[in-house]
């Protein structure tokens, strides 16, 4: 069972990180969102980027914090590059449901420096899709902006 964005918090280690309940290396931190390196990194300095009120995902923030987060995990990936760390790419990195991998289910965005050789990757079994489904499918979309 997956918690709502009304649901209630208690368990949520990532509201702990931020309440400061729970040890995190935090790289950053405003009123809005909390910017700490990953437990289980896929790469040396993977971080992630946190609003500090609890959402489940993106359909849980309103516009103001989610424009913050993805500005601030901007800024993390720059800052990696100026860094020590010598990347040599960056992937900004969204799970969101437990059908795209989301394991904790608190919106954050990974920010994940990327090395020659570093083993980590994303190869989709890639099919072209034919152009009547593509346009319909755009169509569903489409429609659904509010």
């Amino acid at each position: 069972m997956t918690q709502t964005a009304t649901s209630t918090t208690q368990g949520c280690i990532f509201c702990a990180i931020v309440a400061r309940q729970a040890e995190a290396s935090v790289v950053y931190e405003d009123e809005t969102v909390v910017a700490f390196m990953s437990l289980h990194p896929v790469t040396p300095g993977h971080l992630l980027v946190v609003p500090r009120k609890h959402a489940v995902g993106l359909e849980d923030l309103d516009a103001p914090t989610s424009t913050h987060v993805w500005s601030v995990a901007h800024e993390m990936a720059r800052a990696i590059r100026r860094s020590a760390m010598p990347c040599e790419g960056i992937n900004v990195f969204l799970c969101d449901g437990e059908a795209a991998f989301q394991t904790v289910f608190h919106f954050h965005l990974h920010v994940i420096p990327r090395y020659p050789g570093d083993g980590w990757t994303i190869i989709p079994d890639e099919v072209e899709r034919e152009r009547s489904l593509l346009d319909n499918d755009a169509q569903v979309i489409k429609d659904a902006l509010v």
